[in-house]
């Protein structure tokens, strides 16, 4: 279809689930931070007044990090995030922390020098996916990109009082129309979001509407009839008062959308050995640069591991026919210039590093890249050795 409609969604920093990847990547840092080859695989549960976290860590170098200081690090997330309600508060919930030491049997065959292989190898099988469009300059898919803003406004407005009838808990979603595959204009815009119990659903609409706004293109307003904000009434029990959160249950809202095909691994909690999330990020890296260079409008591309072995299996690279380029030549060149292997991608995006807090809220992909590291799979320095395929 070259004509169509087409919608993602976001949510913000405060929905359940989100609160619960921040705890975990929180942690994922506090062990980063103590040993850059640390590894870390924490799950984080969160329900009224509760949060729980589960999973297996190591470090290397003989630095501990205590149980106490994994439950102050959940504690000083939930604060941040404004969490200070009956049913969630960060000084009165319980953390009760089930980390243990990671599985000797895992490690094996994953570490270099051990198993069947001499290279460090992935540390599960599995398939990742990186994709990129021209549609923004974030080449992201527009869809995800203004269902981000709108929640990351209504945050800002939060935090700094402008605005006082917001709570942490909200969701957004854009449905655009596309013609011959560009967007042009905004069908509809679905906003829901906690709000504080003297608000009324009018106060919330007209709060909300400034901030829809500021983040479409001008002239891009959704007719009021397809503008919805709190479609189900008044929403003032929220967060993980009103629904439990896990990790890992935003896995589209954390990549692209539903633009692109997803390999099903979730990135929050998970060091960078795991090419759950490394190899993701190399994936969209890789797409990046290469739509960067003009070689496509659009590109999906695709890696596949076993776990043990360094090397990926495969690599697929689908331009959707708007390539200027030959797909295998481009696939070809990408494992020239970009080593493909865990410490590869580690290595050449920078990875060991505790830069992971910022990821776990308003996606993965599409943030600025900044000289303190974070979100290094963002630049687009492969994109002049790539453009004389075009």
């Amino acid at each position: 279809m070259k004509d169509f409609e087409f919608t993602s969604e976001s949510v913000s920093e405060g929905h359940p689930d989100k609160v619960s990847d921040q705890i975990s990547d929180a942690i994922v840092d506090l062990f980063l931070a103590a040993d850059p080859v640390a590894k870390v695989a924490v799950e984080t549960l969160t329900t009224t007044n509760r949060v729980v976290l589960a999973g297996e860590v190591r470090t290397t170098n003989g630095q501990e990090i205590t149980k106490d200081q994994m439950i102050q690090a959940a504690r000083d997330v939930v604060k941040r995030i404004g969490y200070e309600q009956d049913g969630f508060h960060w000084e009165k919930m319980d953390v009760e922390c089930h980390v243990h030491e990671q599985s000797s049997e895992i490690a094996q065959g994953v570490e270099a020098g051990q198993g069947a292989f001499k290279e460090e190898g992935a540390g599960d099988q599995g398939i990742m996916f990186g994709y990129a469009a021209n549609e923004t300059p974030e080449l992201m898919p527009a869809t995800l990109v203004y269902s981000h803003q709108i929640l990351k406004e209504m945050a800002r407005l939060r935090h700094s009082g402008e605005i006082g009838i917001f709570e942490p808990d909200a969701k957004s979603q854009v449905t655009l129309a596309y013609e011959n595959e560009r967007p042009i204009g905004v069908n509809a815009v679905v906003v829901s979001t906690q709000h504080t119990a003297d608000a009324t659903q009018e106060q919330v609409r007209e709060a909300v509407r400034p901030v829809v706004e500021s983040v479409l293109p001008e002239g891009w307003f959704p007719p009021e009839d397809k503008f919805f904000t709190n479609p189900t009434g008044s929403f003032v029990i929220g967060g993980p008062d009103g629904d439990a959160g896990l990790t890992g249950r935003k896995i589209i809202v954390d990549t692209y959308g539903g633009a692109a095909p997803h390999g099903g691994g979730a990135f929050s909690g998970k060091d960078p050995s795991k090419v759950d999330r490394s190899a993701a990020y190399a994936a969209r890296y890789l797409a990046k640069n290469i739509v960067a260079a003009g070689l496509a409008d659009r590109c999906v591309l695709q890696v596949s591991y076993a776990i043990g072995v360094a090397q990926p299996l495969s690599l697929y690279v689908d331009t959707f026919g708007t390539g200027k380029a030959d797909e295998a030549k481009i696939a070809d060149r990408v494992r020239k210039l970009f080593d493909l292997s865990p410490r590869g991608i580690r290595t050449h995006l920078g990875l060991n590093a505790p830069i992971y807090s910022p990821t776990a809220a308003y996606g993965h992909f599409g943030r600025k890249a900044d000289e303190a590291g974070s979100f290094p799979w963002e630049r687009i320095d492969l994109a002049a050795e790539l453009k004389d395929l075009a």
